[in-house]
């Protein structure tokens, strides 16, 4: 039997034409019977379809994937679970690139295209670090109050209540609270 497996890990994904469904279709029209389809970091192989898939394997079958990316993200991760696979009977095609086997050759393939995939990750991380970097943007939600409007609040407790700022100032007493805490560790 050919066994299909398919994964999306982010919604930008889904819609640079790697969507579950192209891959699924793809997969179809090469000839999968069935297709395991997962929305999941390739970080880790612990992921629920591909768990399942694993189960349904057994010893003559195919696992059949779009690109080698889609089944491991890190070079040393994708050789072990493919020569697991190998190891067990089971084939493993890959179609953009063809079928892995268990030759010299096809090891030599294997890590090296592995090592390619962990590489761009790799990359795309570290242009996506910088480019948050230079933005001064990385993550969250954006700060609802300037500097200069947390400072005044600051100023108004010496005087006052933190009820009184809130009221004052339009800031919560849970942000006045964590503001004036961040800012005595600081000093």
């Amino acid at each position: 039997m050919i066994c299909g497996y398919a994964r999306v890990s982010t919604k930008i994904q889904e819609r640079e034409g790697n969507s579950l469904e192209a891959q699924e279709e793809l997969l179809k029209a090469a000839g999968a019977k069935i297709v395991f389809s997962d929305s999941f970091t390739g970080a880790t192989l612990d992921r629920p379809q591909l768990n399942e898939l694993r189960k349904a394997l057994e010893p003559g079958d195919t696992l059949m994937i779009t690109k080698l990316d889609r089944l491991a993200r890190s070079a040393s991760q994708g050789i072990s679970f493919i020569e697991e696979l190998l190891s067990h009977g089971i084939n493993v095609h890959v179609l953009n690139m063809g079928l892995m086997d268990s030759s010299p050759t096809g090891k030599l393939i294997r890590s090296i295209l592995l090592a390619f995939a962990e590489f761009e990750r790799d990359m795309i991380v570290e242009r996506t670090q910088e480019g948050r970097r230079i933005s001064g943007h990385y993550g969250g939600r954006p700060k609802k109050y300037k500097q200069e409007q947390l400072e005044h609040a600051l100023y108004l407790l010496e005087t006052n209540s933190y009820n009184q700022v809130a009221a004052m100032t339009g800031i919560s007493v849970s942000t006045l609270y964590r503001t004036k805490l961040r800012k005595g560790s600081e000093e």
